[in-house]
């Protein structure tokens, strides 16, 4: 540990002095085991040079690992007035490396606020953490990569391989632009107050090029027809949008959880092609 750790108080007594009771409606669930907040920077990789900006840091417990690991910056965005001061004290330990902006993440580009190399790691506020990764997947390339805890259910689905219950449009949409890798488990014991599943990290690294040539909007629509009925066949769920599998060499009988990324770009390729 660090002497700026050492100097540091226990984050129980800062929740304490700073009356810092989680908010059911901010999806606040405190991380607090040092521990572990250590384990998701490890889990980013090398952050020397790399400016960091971590969404919902709450009092700060992610906020020093990412600290202590190295980032040359740490822009933590919170909306939770409450919160700034504690994070203010942090800032005041580590000059000039961290910087707390106050505001809503969901009216903030990440990408704007730190200049590259840049991560995004973040434990997630539960409510808005599906939201803020399709956002910031649309500038995917600016980053060099994102380290985000989610509910385990959501991690599933973006780790989904084709054929699987947990296949569906966020993980075509992850896996088109991203190699996603799960670093691991979190039990909700973890937290404070425990929420009522486990959570996960999961490491995106954007590709240097999309899996395959698509625009993002096609394909969003292509997803949309397919999972949004995706008990029915192709032939079927994607009826509303004109469009024929079987003129790419697709089945037409097959389900949506049965195409590949790939494939799915071709379907949006199509989409586009027919104006």
């Amino acid at each position: 540990m660090s002497r700026d750790q050492e100097s540091l108080p226990p984050l129980r007594q800062v929740i304490a002095r700073h009356g810092l009771t989680a908010r059911r409606k901010l999806g606040q669930h405190f991380l607090l085991d040092l521990n572990l907040t250590a384990r998701i920077a490890r889990a980013a990789g090398d952050l020397t040079s790399t400016n960091v900006v971590e969404v919902g840091p709450g009092p700060g417990g992610l906020t020093r690992a990412l600290l202590a690991a190295g980032a040359a910056q740490v822009v933590a965005v919170e909306r939770d007035t409450r919160c700034i001061a504690a994070l203010a004290e942090l800032a005041a330990v580590y000059p000039g490396r961290l910087r707390v902006v106050e505001g809503d993440a969901q009216t903030i580009d990440p990408a704007d606020l730190v200049t590259p190399p840049r991560r995004v790691v973040a434990n997630l506020p539960y409510n808005i953490g599906v939201p803020l990764l399709l956002s910031w997947l649309g500038r995917a390339a600016d980053y060099a990569g994102l380290t985000l805890m989610f509910q385990k259910e959501v991690a599933d689905r973006l780790a989904a391989r084709p054929g699987s219950k947990d296949y569906g449009r966020l993980s075509v949409m992850a896996q088109w632009l991203c190699d996603v890798r799960r670093e691991f488990n979190v039990d909700r014991r973890a937290f404070t107050p425990p929420p009522k599943i486990a959570s996960s990290v999961v490491t995106l690294a954007p590709r240097r090029r999309p899996l395959a040539v698509a625009e993002m909007a096609d394909l969003e629509r292509v997803t949309a027809a397919a999972f949004g009925q995706r008990r029915k066949m192709l032939r079927s769920s994607l009826k509303s949008l004109d469009l024929d599998p079987q003129k790419l060499g697709l089945d037409a009988t097959a389900r949506a959880e049965e195409l590949t990324v790939e494939e799915f770009c071709a379907l949006a390729r199509a989409l586009a092609a027919a104006g």
